[in-house]
């Protein structure tokens, strides 16, 4: 599995090293990149990404196909078991917007989640989520800032609600913070995580330094 790996208790927290992440990522930190930009920049990392954490993960099959000039046995993506994106919006809408280019079979479900400015704490506003997952799901958990961990956690745990286990969820970020990957490596042993970067300052409001601000308000303008 490419990139700076980090074990501790099982959880597995890879910083990809691509120069093309890298790219996305700085682009995202200027504070001179307009909105249209930002969002598109968003979308490219979220691919990348997306294409570094679906590496070893995906299920195959195999056949027999005929080229113009004999046959081969073929190995394609199985159709019948599609990765199971779930963004958390907003800004997770923008860095999710390309995974159907990067897995030829995928669903998507989409939960809404806002952080209190004041108490920091999650709260749900839109749940598309099923009852029940069904058994052996893979599911990549879309959340661009990984800050305080309170909304990717939230979020988690409504996954497990729905049969979900550790080891069947990859999350997603453009920016991570150590307090989030601690309470994640404490509360969900066999969960991997894939970051564009791991920026090491938490501020009291709550936001990652340097970061890239609000990736929300930035990526839509509002």
């Amino acid at each position: 599995m490419g990139g700076n790996s980090i074990h501790k208790e099982m959880i597995q927290v890879v910083e990809a090293p691509h120069p093309l992440i890298k790219h996305w990522v700085s682009v995202l930190r200027d504070e001179n990149t307009p909105s249209s930009i930002f969002r598109d920049a968003m979308a490219e990392l979220g691919r990348l990404l997306i294409y570094e954490a679906t590496r070893d993960w995906l299920p195959t099959i195999i056949r027999e196909v005929q080229s113009p000039v004999g046959v081969s046995m073929a190995e394609f993506i199985n159709p019948k078991e599609p990765i199971l994106v779930v963004p958390i919006l907003r800004a997770g809408l923008a860095l999710a917007e390309h995974a159907s280019s990067v897995l030829p079979s995928s669903r998507t479900y989409h939960l809404g989640m806002s952080r209190d400015e004041k108490t920091l704490l999650p709260s749900v506003y839109l749940n598309k989520l099923p009852d029940r997952f069904a058994d052996g799901a893979r599911i990549l958990l879309v959340d661009p800032m990984l800050a305080t961990g309170g909304t990717v956690i939230a979020a988690i745990d409504l996954l497990k609600d729905r049969g979900v286990e550790n080891t069947q969820i990859k999350v997603v970020s453009a920016i991570s913070c150590p307090p989030a990957l601690q309470k994640l490596k404490i509360k969900f042993p066999g969960l991997q995580v894939y970051t564009g970067a791991i920026d090491p300052i938490l501020n009291e409001k709550g936001f990652i330094i340097p970061g890239l601000g609000d990736a929300g308000d930035r990526s839509y303008g509002t």
